[in-house]
């Protein structure tokens, strides 16, 4: 373990609960001794979700005390990761993605619509009711059908039109869940105007039949 001149963080009020300190420990023993900075993503991501949905400065020097850490080395891991917050968010976080091929199919288009639906004034602002946070994040993986954005840690909303953005965002302000995946009605990945091969075979697996 690295030893460092720095003082030992005051961690505040934030603790883990004993619940998810069990699961601290089963993430750090993943790790050779002395290498247990490598599970700080893990005890921030933890940290963040106790916290609801943010790192407050005692959660991240906490998680730095807990790993033996500098405090300076645990805010860098926070500052350089869209997934990992430094402010609160709202219930919802609406993350927009805005990389190359989102940006071609008119992801501007759908960060304005977020907003508007949302009622936030500005990317990474949060609604006065406390239900939406919108961003703007790099490549979430789903380039094949862009536009998209996720919602929270899990749901991917893709094929995304202006409207059905404010349709999803609205659902959410219901207390609805709407159903992630593509807007549009097209399964999975699958060509926008069909399959162009092993048409017969997809059709019959598509069904449930035999392929």
């Amino acid at each position: 373990m690295k030893v460092t001149t720095y003082q030992k963080p005051e961690t505040g009020s934030f603790a883990f609960t004993p619940e998810n300190d069990q699961k601290a420990k089963a993430y750090v023993a993943r790790y050779p001794e002395g290498k247990q900075a490598s599970a700080v993503i893990w005890l921030l991501y933890l940290a963040q979700s106790q916290n609801g949905g943010h790192l407050s400065d005692e959660a991240v020097e906490y998680v730095a005390q807990y790993l033996g850490m500098a405090p300076i080395r645990v805010h860098e891991v926070v500052s350089f990761y869209t997934m990992l917050n430094d402010r609160p968010v709202g219930r919802h976080l609406i993350q927009v993605c805005r990389t190359t091929s989102c940006w071609l199919r008119g992801s501007d288009e759908i960060a304005a619509a977020c907003l508007e639906a949302a009622g936030v004034d500005q990317l990474g602002g949060t609604s006065a009711d406390g239900l939406f946070t919108v961003t703007e994040v790099e490549c979430l993986g789903a380039c094949c059908n862009a536009p998209m954005f996720q919602v929270n840690d899990a749901d991917y909303y893709e094929d995304l039109t202006p409207e059905t953005a404010k349709a999803v965002i609205e659902a959410l302000r219901r207390g609805e869940q709407p159903k992630p995946g593509s807007q549009s009605g097209r399964l999975g990945s699958l060509n926008e105007d069909g399959p162009t091969t092993l048409k017969d075979t997809f059709t019959d697996t598509a069904s449930g039949g035999a392929a």
